[in-house]
């Protein structure tokens, strides 16, 4: 089945339901009835299921071609529990350029618990050898990174993680599995912010975690109930209506952010821009290797401070605002608000300065989007 159907029409119909209702239920409940001792319906409880979020989530699973995927509060809800199949002095190597969130909670949250962390240009793969050690149990990755827009060879980097029996994670948000399958290269876990473009309204939080194995479900599964960031029934019937229109919302997306980025190619007072969808990116071909698509996410650097400010405070149609993926076009200051808390000297190396906004590309008229920001950098 194409992916644009399975999309709409998601895992096999609602098996509690006879009505033939055309969309899943919300069960809006905490807890299920038992017929009699030692008899379960399939369910008992909602944090342990639920069969909206069932539903949502075999159609995640199958998305991502994955054994099972588990639906998550928020995407940062996803990633802590994923921490948690590691110990006291296990070793992870990280892309050096991830979403602020996540550095945040691996440097105060995870290094506390006992978990040490390389940081490496994952975009590099003969790096990654130098830095696995006998601790190592996992290499996590972002590809496209957020925000410097930077590709990882994937299979490449999952054939090191399997020759070294570690664990490959990828953290798929920006590309979906609309365009990117990161288990079918050889990922173990991939990871995704539901909020951003799964969802695509900027109307709720979800996060998921799929993975590849039924060894690997069974211990995220009982991570996953025991500390219990579940996605609402309600939260997983949003993500349901959003999936079904993600193929063409990823299409139109796209196709603005090309038109976008070539624009801003032509602005004297930009000076960068980073979008995996120009021939001019460096790892152009990486991408048409993994991917069917290159996305709607551009990160730009303008002249100077002063005319990054100036643009956020001239735009009129554009959002200023943090978070990604909806119909919205969202413009966001990385040093301010996703990556504040990574120290000054470290985000201005990566390239993260005061002169670096990212585009969140929408589904407006792209002459709309582009009359808006040649008003803001006059």
């Amino acid at each position: 089945m194409d992916i644009s159907t399975y999309c709409i029409h998601g895992s096999d119909d609602d098996p509690t339901d006879c009505t033939g209702s055309v969309t899943i239920p919300i069960y809006q409940t905490a807890t299920f009835a038992h017929l009699a001792v030692g008899q379960s319906t399939g369910y008992d409880y909602s944090r342990l299921q639920n069969p909206t979020r069932e539903h949502l989530e075999k159609t995640v699973a199958e998305l991502e071609h994955g054994d099972d995927a588990m639906a998550f509060s928020t995407g940062m809800a996803a990633i802590t529990a994923l921490m948690e199949l590691f110990k006291v002095g296990d070793h992870v190597i990280a892309s050096d350029d991830l979403y602020g969130g996540s550095i945040r909670l691996f440097r105060y949250i995870s290094e506390k618990n006992g978990l040490t962390f390389d940081y490496v240009d994952t975009s590099d793969s003969s790096i990654i050898e130098r830095y696995i050690k006998p601790e190592t149990r996992a290499i996590f990755i972002e590809t496209p990174t957020n925000p410097m827009m930077r590709v990882t060879d994937i299979a490449s980097v999952s054939a090191i993680a399997k020759a070294h029996h570690i664990l490959m994670i990828v953290d798929n948000t920006f590309l979906t599995p609309y365009f990117q399958n990161p288990i079918l290269l050889g990922a173990d876990i991939v990871i995704h912010s539901g909020t951003k473009y799964l969802c695509g309204h900027n109307d709720t939080l979800a996060g998921f975690a799929v993975t590849a194995t039924p060894a690997l479900s069974e211990r995220l599964r009982f991570i996953y109930k025991t500390t219990g960031a579940c996605l609402s029934p309600f939260d997983s019937w949003l993500l349901i209506r959003g999936i079904k229109t993600l193929p063409i919302r990823m299409e139109k997306q796209q196709e603005n952010a090309l038109k976008l980025a070539k624009w801003l190619c032509t602005q004297p007072k930009i000076k960068a821009v980073y979008y995996v969808g120009l021939p001019s990116h460096p790892s152009y071909e990486v991408t048409l290797k993994q991917t069917r698509g290159f996305g709607a996410m551009i990160s730009f650097e303008v002249d100077k401070e002063e005319t990054a400010k100036k643009l956020l405070e001239s735009l009129n149609l554009i959002l200023f605002a943090e978070s990604l993926g909806g119909v919205e076009t969202l413009i966001t200051y990385p040093m301010l608000q996703t990556h504040a808390d990574i120290p000054k000297e470290e985000r201005e190396t990566k390239g993260i300065n005061e002169r670096l906004l990212r585009l969140s590309v929408g589904l407006e008229s792209i002459g709309d989007i582009i009359a808006d920001l040649e008003q803001a950098l006059r």
